[in-house]
Parts: C-alpha cells; sequence; structure tokens
C-alpha cells in the first residue's frame, strides 16, 4: 500500500510539472516575456549602448554567474554576424543568461545554427528570434566581389549568401558598389530570417502556433544603432 501511494504521489507531482512546464512555455518559454517585450527590451537596450549608458552588460559579475549556475532563461535568440564589432551582449546592453547568441560570418544557418536556434527556441521557450546584419559586412562584401564558383570553406559562406547578392544587383541598378553592398546585406537579413522557417519544421511549427517571433535588423557600425528592418519587407 505504501509503495502504491508513493508511486501516485510520484505521478500527481509528475503531472503537474508536465502542465506547469507546458502553460510557462506557451505564455513564454518559462521566460516570463513575450516577443514583444522581449524585442523592446532590445531596442531599450541599444539605445543605452548609443547613448553611452551602458548598465547591464557591465553586470556580469560573480553573483550574477552563480546565479545562472543551474539554469538559463534568454527571453531572445540573436543570429548575428561573427564580426568582432558587432558583439551582441554589449550593443544591446545585455547581462549574462538575457541573450541566446549563434554568431557566424554572414550570418548565415546551417544546420548547425538552425539547432543552435531550434534549442533555445524550443527547450528553453525564448520568444524572439532576432537576424542581426550589419553595415559593410565583409561576409557579403565578398560575395559581391566573387567571381566564378566559390570553393572552399569561405566559399561556402559566400554561396550561401550569393542569392541577397542577385536580388541586390536586380534592384539596385546603377548604384555604387557600396550602395549594392548595403543592399545585398538587407536583402541577405531578410533572406535568411524567411529561411528559418523553411528550413526548420521545428521554428515552423513555434511560428505557426504564435509561440516566436522572427524580426530582421541591421547594426549601424558607424553610430551603433540598431535599425529593425521588418517594415522594409
Amino acid at each position: 500500500m505504501k509503495s502504491r501511494r508513493s508511486s501516485i504521489v510520484r505521478f500527481v507531482i509528475g503531472t503537474a510539472v508536465t502542465v506547469s512546464a507546458a502553460v510557462a512555455f506557451a505564455s513564454g518559454g518559462g521566460v516570463g516575456v513575450t516577443a514583444d517585450e522581449a524585442l523592446q527590451r532590445l531596442m531599450d537596450g541599444n539605445k543605452h549602448y548609443v547613448e553611452g549608458q551602458l548598465g547591464a552588460c557591465r553586470e556580469s559579475d560573480a553573483a550574477k554567474r552563480e546565479s545562472l549556475a543551474t539554469g538559463q532563461k534568454p527571453y531572445a535568440i540573436i543570429l548575428s554576424c561573427s564580426d568582432s564589432r558587432v558583439p551582441p551582449e554589449i550593443v544591446f546592453d545585455k547581462s549574462m543568461g538575457e541573450i541566446f547568441v549563434v554568431r557566424v560570418a554572414g550570418n548565415v544557418p546551417d544546420p548547425v545554427v538552425l539547432g543552435s536556434i531550434e534549442y533555445a527556441a524550443e527547450h528553453i521557450g525564448s520568444p524572439l528570434i532576432m537576424v542581426l546584419g550589419h553595415e559593410r559586412c565583409g561576409a557579403v562584401t565578398a560575395a559581391v566581389d566573387a567571381k566564378g564558383k566559390p570553393e572552399g570553406n569561405i566559399g561556402a559562406i559566400v554561396k550561401t549568401i550569393a542569392p541577397a547578392v542577385r536580388k541586390a544587383k536586380a534592384e539596385a541598378k546603377g548604384k555604387s558598389k557600396a550602395e549594392l553592398v548595403e543592399a545585398a546585406c538587407e536583402a541577405n537579413v531578410k533572406l535568411v530570417a524567411r529561411s528559418l522557417t523553411k528550413r526548420s519544421p521545428v521554428i515552423a511549427k513555434l511560428a505557426k502556433e504564435g509561440k516566436i517571433k522572427i524580426v530582421t535588423a541591421k547594426y549601424d557600425l558607424d553610430d551603433g544603432k540598431v535599425s529593425l528592418l521588418d517594415e522594409k519587407k
């Protein structure tokens, strides 16, 4: 009887935990923040950065590290370029545990990058994905300058960005190379964002259910400002 009672108790507790987790995920993955609220936090943080009023990113001390040792609840996923001048934690004035960052040259996704985003979206419950490009991107410039079939590992990056270059060239006839690069940078960010749901059934399902929001943005190397590109789609 005692054994049976213990089994029932374990079942009830387990069921309660499962239901609680499901409710938490539906309301923002347990992070306690909606996609719109997450986006606002990012943009507010960027404003602090532009104005030279950094606060949160200075709080990554021992106490903060210890508080995160047993778990994380980042409210935003950022797919950004590896460029050393665009560190999302600083650009958005965020401390440890706030944003889940995936960085790769040209902010282009491969299966490993997609898997990383899926992990944060599905298992952690982060409600927002931002694809962040930047001004004068070296990877995009290389794709603009490429001639013939790209080879090697860097060639794989150039090949992935090529559709954005073709789109920019078709829409930017008569413009300078610098203008073409910027047009390709924005086109690449938008194409990458659209590809996430096409290439990932997990992300597509979460987006359809309203559990994840995908936005696009571009960082200005000169003034440090992040501008949303979604309204320009």
